[in-house]
């Protein structure tokens, strides 16, 4: 079995201008279009000490991705008609390709952003997805970390990306060029809070979540992360079933790197910062996303 490594280019470099010539997508084998966050772009400044998934990608096959992805993209932004228009104008307009698949990755930032939603505000509200509760709000008959999580947010959040979900599919749909194309998510792997910041005022995420905002004790920090990592990957393979006749695939990345220690604050083996893996790390994922995309 062959073992190619994957292009990526920008939608620059496949469009062209008046200096060079563009990309030619047609001679691969196969053609992916990506969107996304800082896994599929950058996870550290300066940029050029930090990789991204697609680029540790090996494949049977010759294959291109054109990436249109940015660090600290959330979902609801990924079809934006005002920002995203590099990959509306190839997913369904005028430049569309036949993509073999559409590549998303997304949901951490959405995360991430959730838990570190006001405390202040109604644990209750609909108008908010604060994931985790005030200390005055933990109950108190139990010691299990599921006490500091907030129910009622975490509902929010799940419709909330449902309905972002759809919103993307209804944009791959929209043209018949690209209708019912793969469109493969995944999950991530399991973090390890700590003071590890991706650079100046770039970080840390997790750990000023739990450490300073929400004051939650450290000893319950891993297994915290852990279950928000889980409900992610089963909230997309339970919205992938529920939508099984939209061609929806879900690579599972759990458990394919070896997390950092707690306490570090610098990068370990594969963990470049605190929610960003190094080369060695996304080589390690890249592996897990192989047979899903060489089966396409």
């Amino acid at each position: 079995m062959a073992s190619i490594h994957l292009v990526a280019i920008t939608p620059s470099q496949l469009i062209g201008n008046d200096h060079q010539d563009g990309y030619d997508v047609g001679r691969m084998e196969r053609r992916f279009l990506a969107q996304g966050d800082s896994w599929f772009s950058l996870g550290h400044v300066p940029p050029w000490s930090t990789t991204n998934l697609l680029q540790q990608f090996v494949l049977s096959r010759a294959s291109v991705a054109v990436n249109c992805a940015h660090p600290g993209e959330v979902l609801a932004h990924m079809v934006d008609t005002s920002t995203q228009q590099d990959f509306l104008r190839l997913l369904n307009g005028r430049q569309a390709w036949r993509w073999h698949a559409v590549l998303v990755s997304g949901g951490g930032n959405d995360l991430i952003d959730a838990l570190n939603a006001d405390p202040g505000s109604d644990r209750d509200s609909t108008q908010r997805t604060r994931l985790l509760l005030r200390a005055d709000e933990w109950a108190t008959d139990t010691t299990a970390v599921l006490r500091y999580i907030n129910e009622p947010g975490w509902a929010t959040f799940a419709r909330h990306l449902e309905v972002v979900l759809l919103r993307l599919l209804a944009q791959r749909d929209r043209k018949a060029v690209n209708r019912d194309v793969p469109l493969v998510l995944h999950t991530y792997d399991y973090l390890t809070p700590r003071n590890a910041p991706a650079g100046p005022a770039l970080g840390p995420w997790l750990y000023k979540a739990l450490h300073t905002t929400y004051r939650i004790p450290a000893a319950d920090w891993i297994r915290l992360a852990d279950v928000f990592i889980d409900r992610l990957a089963d909230l997309w393979t339970t919205l992938a079933a529920r939508h099984a006749g939209r061609n929806i695939r879900v690579v599972d990345t759990r458990g394919a790197t070896t997390r950092a220690g707690a306490g570090s604050t610098g990068p370990t083996r594969h963990w470049e910062n605190e929610i960003h893996p190094t080369a060695l790390g996304y080589a390690e994922l890249a592996k897990v996303w192989r047979p899903i995309l060489d089966a396409l």
